[in-house]
């Protein structure tokens, strides 16, 4: 059975691409090549969120992600939420991002109801959600992300 760990992180920087590196350092995960993934959670694997992850593997390996991002500008604040759902069956990943913490857990929780729809033939047994936060500093961009790894990192050649 294989775990996907939920990562989250925050970043500050002077460029929205260094603001998403440094949220992707605060997880844990800045070394790697990201390919994003649909959002299907094979049955066989468990959920565990654990903020940030551990050593998944050599730098410049690929590792298999869903990602919510969210950057801004300035001022304000984003917010980058993720949720899945669970059971016997096959699961589901849900992600949405906006500037309100409250109306990005809506949209996950309300597409997650969505997808569920599609796949009534699934059991669904458990539903989780995460949003990440971040508060921009009034300089340059801030970018918060959630993350879905899937396993560990893998030779990218």
């Amino acid at each position: 059975m294989s775990t996907i760990r939920i990562v989250h992180g925050v970043g500050d920087a002077p460029t929205k691409m260094a603001s998403y590196d440094a949220a992707l350092a605060d997880a844990n995960v800045h070394n790697y090549n990201l390919v994003a993934v649909s959002s299907v959670i094979p049955a066989d694997a468990t959920v565990e969120e654990v903020g940030t992850a551990p050593d998944l593997g050599p730098a410049g390996n690929r590792l298999t992600v869903v990602e919510a991002r969210a950057t801004t500008g300035g001022v304000g604040s984003v917010s980058a939420g993720l949720g899945w759902a669970t059971g016997p069956s096959p699961g589901l990943f849900y992600e949405a991002s906006g500037e309100d913490p409250t109306a990005v857990r809506r949209s996950v929780v309300v597409g997650l109801d969505a997808g569920r729809d599609l796949r009534d033939e699934w059991e669904f047994t458990d539903e989780q959600v995460t949003v990440t936060t971040a508060e921009a500093d009034g300089e340059g961009y801030t970018t918060a992300v959630t993350l879905a790894v899937y396993g560990d990192s893998e030779s990218i050649f």
